[in-house]
């Protein structure tokens, strides 16, 4: 059996790099030896990455992008479909604790700085998923098709508005209608199923090739790479990814998804933070909810132009916010 293995890996490595690229970026990619808590968070973002896709490729396949249906094929999934209640609470929680943990890795990377010289090109594209990672959350925000869903969008597009001169012809274009319609909600479907997932999962991907060619950070800030063994060209301060930090890793997945799943069978909605209330009632355009707020993740920017009663100004303090982050290195 294990000459068949090696001659299947030999014949694929002579046509494919397998082996070459699990030892680059898992089995000899050297990490530093100092990786604390705060390390966690990257392996962890990829996980819900890969986990946002599975579950929205399952819901995919029962949900029905028009507008008079969207909301009862949600109801559907989770009444009827087997485990469609679990899947769903996948997906939707799944968001808010993709943030979380975005954040958190977002909040590491300030801390010990590695957003400077050498990994200025880490940090810019980790902005850019964010940015992807942003547009997501709000193309998906809408497919429910319940209130918040449909007025929430209604505020966010209501942006587009207030650039000047193109603004109104700009939000027309964006909604597909004069207003939010059946041509909205079918191309933010087509958008939040292919268009963005395919611009996450290769910015992803970029993102662990930037970060394997200069090396990670460290609390210490020591560059391993600098420090290497003269005969092997092995850093003498780091140590192989895999098996150490690949252990490590699943033992922090394990505690968070504890975590995830008391949020899932326990406290799905979490006091309207992960789900709100408006959203399990049919979108109705004749029928305003008393407050109109976004989902905490986008509280942040929200609070801006809520802050700046201009709302191009508005608009144009958010941008700032943004750019400011891309400016760090």
């Amino acid at each position: 059996m294990d000459k068949i293995l090696t001659a299947s890996l030999g014949w694929i490595d002579a046509r494919f790099p397998l082996s070459k690229m699990w030892n680059e970026h898992l089995g000899q990619y050297y990490a530093p030896k100092n990786f604390n808590f705060w390390y966690y968070f990257g392996s962890l973002a990829l996980m819900m990455l890969v986990l946002q896709i599975f579950t929205g490729i399952f819901l995919a396949t029962n949900y029905k992008p028009d507008a008079s249906l969207a909301f009862a094929s949600v109801e559907y999934i989770m009444r009827d479909v087997e485990y469609g209640w679990l899947i769903r609470y996948m997906h939707a929680i799944g968001a808010s604790f993709f943030f979380i943990v975005i954040y958190l890795h977002m909040f590491r990377a300030l801390i010990y700085g590695s957003y400077r010289k050498p990994r200025e090109l880490i940090w810019v594209i980790g902005m850019f998923l964010y940015l992807c990672l942003m547009a997501e959350a709000f193309l998906g925000y809408l497919l429910p098709w319940g209130q918040m869903s449909y007025w929430g969008a209604q505020v966010i597009l209501s942006i587009f508005g207030a650039i000047p001169v193109i603004g109104e012809e700009l939000a027309v274009w964006v909604r597909g209608d004069f207003v939010i319609a059946d041509a909205t909600l079918n191309r933010f479907f087509v958008f939040h199923v292919v268009l963005v997932p395919i611009i996450l999962l290769a910015l992803a991907v970029v993102h662990i090739i930037a970060l394997h060619e200069v090396g990670s950070n460290n609390p210490d800030g020591i560059e391993i790479k600098k420090n290497k063994d003269p005969k092997t060209g092995i850093p003498l301060d780091g140590i192989p990814f895999h098996p150490y930090y690949t252990v490590k890793d699943i033992m922090g997945v394990a505690f968070f998804l504890m975590l995830f799943s008391l949020s899932i069978f326990y406290a799905p909605e979490f006091f309207g933070y992960f789900l709100e209330k408006n959203n399990f009632f049919p979108a109705d355009p004749m029928n305003t909810p008393e407050h109109i707020e976004p989902l905490w993740y986008f509280t942040p920017f929200y609070a801006i132009l809520r802050a700046v009663p201009d709302k191009f100004l508005g608009v144009v303090a958010m941008g700032g916010a943004i750019f400011v982050l891309f400016l760090l290195p």
